[in-house]
């Protein structure tokens, strides 16, 4: 046999050598955060910080919601297996075509997985309800989140097309070129979706207002915009939202009321527009960059058999892959995010030289939320974005202490 009969194969073999060898550098270039390698974080005592009885209650109120999960995970997985073998049938009785059937299963698909977890999100809305973390009717809650469901479908719609179309025109060589356009997509939703919102209003509060000019003047950033948003209940929250001109920082009303002071309200705030000094969201986009070529990849291996992406018949299964693969890797994003809201701390601690403030916001935080400090390590592993409120008492702590 002629060597040069396996060249294709060779280079198609060093083209997923030299991708790893990439997409592996770029991870070990984004791990690195301010925060000193060396920083040993003090212990913290997790009933004498936030009070025993709070931490107590804070452990019952979120264990409903790891079993909620687990349960909705597990007929999550269920509805779309049964998705996968049967969604076929329907492409066979569409006249679409082959891209507008695929786009007709994706949507279909995510219609039943809305479905399937519309019970288990119910029982979360009761169960905050009854908590007094929120005080949101069921059709007001149902229907608020109409534009992240629109967002999501259309966003869905898009990777169908993309993929259906990029593997039609180059087979199987399509991850390599779909994961970079997915990428693209998920760029820009983030840089659009601020400029969807019709629900937030501009921050009045001078005060705040004024600290956020100097906070941006010292963290090297200029124009970012304040909103806040009406939320019901207890329940509080902040977000660095948009990239370049749509950069903002979002506020719940909640967060800048009782039980919270100035000084916690200015620590909230400079953890946000550290998420812009930091570049954060453009360091997670980078991050969706190094999980989606692998993703593509085993995306284009398990749809083979169903005749790869290029049918709509392989629409169904690339849901139950793609879902499968998510949940995979939740404790790696996790991971991530954690150490982006680390540093967020940290540089926040530094903007503000507060950290008696610092420490009284995850206090209050946890009050209002109910939120377990010190949750078991799986469960910071499956499910915390953030660090732990004890992690981050003790983060301030250690900053204190110089």
């Amino acid at each position: 046999m002629d060597v040069s009969e396996n060249r294709p194969g060779q280079l198609v073999a060093a083209y997923r050598i030299a991708a790893l060898a990439a997409l592996a550098v770029c991870a070990w270039l984004l791990w690195p955060t301010a925060v000193p390698a060396d920083l040993a974080l003090p212990p913290v005592d997790v009933d004498r910080t936030f009070g025993a009885e709070l931490v107590t209650e804070a452990r019952v109120y979120e264990r409903f919601f790891y079993l909620d999960w687990a349960l909705s995970q597990i007929v999550l997985i269920a509805v779309l297996w049964l998705y996968a073998r049967k969604g076929a049938d329907f492409a066979r009785e569409s006249a679409a075509g082959p891209i507008g059937t695929g786009m007709f299963l994706a949507v279909l698909g995510l219609a039943l997985a809305w479905l399937a977890l519309l019970p288990f999100r119910v029982a979360e809305h009761w169960w905050a309800r009854h908590n007094d973390t929120t005080t949101a009717g069921y059709l007001d809650w149902l229907f608020g989140d109409w534009k992240a469901l629109v967002m999501e479908l259309v966003l869905a719609c898009f990777v169908v097309l993309v993929v259906m179309g990029l593997a039609r025109w180059l087979g199987e060589r399509w991850w390599l070129v779909g994961a970079a356009v997915v990428t693209s997509g998920v760029a820009l939703v983030l840089f659009l979706f601020p400029y969807g919102d019709f629900e937030s209003r501009p921050l009045e509060d001078e005060a705040l207002r004024a600290a956020a000019v100097r906070y941006q003047r010292a963290l090297g950033l200029d124009g970012i915009r304040l909103r806040i948003v009406d939320v019901e209940g207890t329940s509080s929250y902040a977000i660095a939202q948009g990239i370049g001109p749509s950069r903002r920082v979002v506020f719940s009303d909640t967060a800048l009321q009782t039980p919270f002071e100035p000084g916690e309200q200015r620590v909230t705030l400079a953890h946000e527009l550290a998420h812009h000094s930091r570049r954060h969201l453009l360091e997670a986009i980078a991050w969706v960059a190094v999980f989606a070529m692998p993703g593509a990849w085993i995306l284009m291996r398990a749809t083979r058999k169903r005749g790869g992406m290029g049918v709509p018949e392989a629409v169904p299964l690339a849901l139950l892959v793609t879902t499968a693969l998510l949940v995979a890797v939740t404790p790696a994003a996790n991971a991530i995010s954690r150490r982006m809201e680390r540093e967020a701390d940290w540089t926040a601690l530094q903007v503000t030289r507060d950290p008696s403030s610092a420490m009284a916001l995850m206090i209050h935080a946890s009050e209002t939320s109910f939120a377990d400090p010190e949750p078991p390590r799986w469960a910071e592993v499956l499910f915390l974005t953030h660090p732990t409120l004890a992690d981050r008492v003790a983060l301030a702590r250690a900053w204190e202490a110089g």
